[in-house]
This record gives C-alpha cells, sequence and structure tokens, in this order.
C-alpha cells in the first residue's frame, strides 16, 4: 500500500475545454491518465490530488468526471484549487459523493488523514505576489493570504492530532508557497512552525526544466503537476528524497 500525488487533472467531460491548446503534452491527456494511472496505482493505494480537478462550474457538470475519478484504482484524496469552480461546502461536496455513490474519494481540506505510516494535510495556498496585485484600495492580497494561512493551521492542528507515534506531516498545496523569485512568507512561517519537512505542490504548467525537488528554508518542495509528471502519478517517499 503506497501513497501516490497528482495535481492538475483538468477534466472536462461535459465542458469545452481541450487541453491540447496548452501544448502537445496536454494532448488526450484523459486517456493518459486513465492508462498511467491504472498501470501504477492499486485498489490498496491512496492518491493525493491537490486542486485543478474538473473544469466544471457545478456538481451537475462535474458529475462524470467524478465518474471517472471514481473508477480509477485507488482511494482518492482531492484538493482544491483555482479552477475547481464546482467546489462548494464540504457538507454539500459529500452529499454529492454520497448521492452518485463515489466510494473512492473523500476531500483533503481544513482537515487530515492517517495514511499508511505518514499524516497527509493541505490547503490551496496563494501565489500571486502583492505587487502584482493591481487593485487599489483593496486589501484583496492580504485577506487571501490571512484565510489560506489560517487553512493551512487548521490542517496542520487536525494532523498533529492523528500523530500517535510521531509519523511525519505531510503537506499538499494546490498553489506553490515558494517558486523561483516568488516567496509567500506567512505560509512558510507556519510550515516552519509545524516542523513541516516535505510539501508538494501543482498548478506550475508548461515548465518541464525545473527540478522536481528543491529546498527552501529547511523544507522540501516538489512539483506535481500532471503534465509535469507526463500524466504519471508519483509515489510519495520523502525519506528517499
Amino acid at each position: 500500500m503506497s501513497i501516490y500525488v497528482m495535481a492538475d487533472l483538468h477534466l472536462s467531460t461535459t465542458t469545452n475545454k481541450p487541453m491540447g491548446i496548452f501544448g502537445s503534452r496536454w494532448c488526450d491527456h484523459m486517456e493518459k491518465i486513465k492508462k498511467n494511472w491504472s498501470a501504477v496505482v492499486s485498489d490498496e493505494d491512496t492518491v493525493i490530488v491537490p486542486g485543478d480537478i474538473s473544469w466544471a462550474i457545478d456538481y451537475g457538470e462535474a458529475y462524470s468526471d467524478f465518474e471517472f475519478i471514481n473508477s480509477l484504482p485507488g482511494k482518492k484524496l482531492l484538493g482544491k484549487g483555482n479552477h475547481d469552480y464546482w467546489w462548494g461546502t464540504m457538507a454539500k461536496n459529500r452529499a454529492f459523493l454520497k448521492e452518485h455513490s463515489f466510494d473512492t474519494i473523500d476531500f483533503l481540506f481544513n482537515n487530515a488523514y492517517k495514511v499508511e505510516n505518514y499524516i497527509v494535510c493541505g490547503t490551496r495556498g496563494w501565489y500571486v505576489d502583492e505587487k502584482l496585485q493591481n487593485e487599489a484600495n483593496e486589501p484583496k492580497y492580504q485577506k487571501i493570504v490571512a484565510r489560506e494561512a489560517q487553512r493551512l493551521k487548521m490542517s496542520l492542528d487536525e494532523a498533529v492530532k492523528l500523530q500517535e507515534n510521531g509519523e511525519q506531516i505531510l503537506v499538499f498545496f494546490h498553489f506553490p508557497p515558494v517558486f523561483k523569485s516568488f516567496v509567500c512568507d506567512e505560509l512558510i512561517e507556519i510550515l516552519n512552525q509545524y516542523n513541516i519537512k516535505n510539501c508538494y505542490f501543482g498548478h506550475i504548467h508548461g515548465t518541464y526544466n525545473v527540478p522536481r525537488t528543491f529546498e527552501y528554508s529547511g523544507i522540501s518542495f516538489t512539483l506535481i503537476s500532471s503534465d509535469f509528471l507526463s500524466f504519471v502519478p508519483m509515489i510519495v517517499m520523502p525519506d528517499e528524497y
């Protein structure tokens, strides 16, 4: 039984969002996901999918995308991305799963799970530098960062409650807390407060000449967007990095 991760499925079975316009790697990407996922993941494994699950704008549009995800091997824990407009409250999300018997799916949001010998948690995060907001007299940046920082703390607090034998906590973001010149200091500070050593993030597309894993402030960050991984779920083995 293993943990795998891959963000940014960008499914669009009922919406007109051909991903091939973002580069040849995206052509027929759903077929690639199905083939590669089925080749490496077993029913006993868990796959973390940190955001940008579906282009749908509501549960009706999302139904067939969730049907696709539910049919894949393993248990799936889905996080929220910036394009997941279908996402409602946790109660509504889980009611949607129950209504359609999507019994291999749950959500990673303000919570944590004990999976194998690890505790997994996470939040969406934030990735736009304050000086790029361009919104006069609107403190949007600070509001969003404060909200995401609070959600991260909530998730980490739940993770700490699940620790029984010092299990390592793994954190999954959609947005990178740090990437190239961008740093969200508020999130980095919280990660260090909880002594987090391994984080995973998606969102970054079309950038294939960067290291898979890099270190910042004593924390290992790993890029796991689907196109970066060539649509092959990556096994999570933080002690081996």
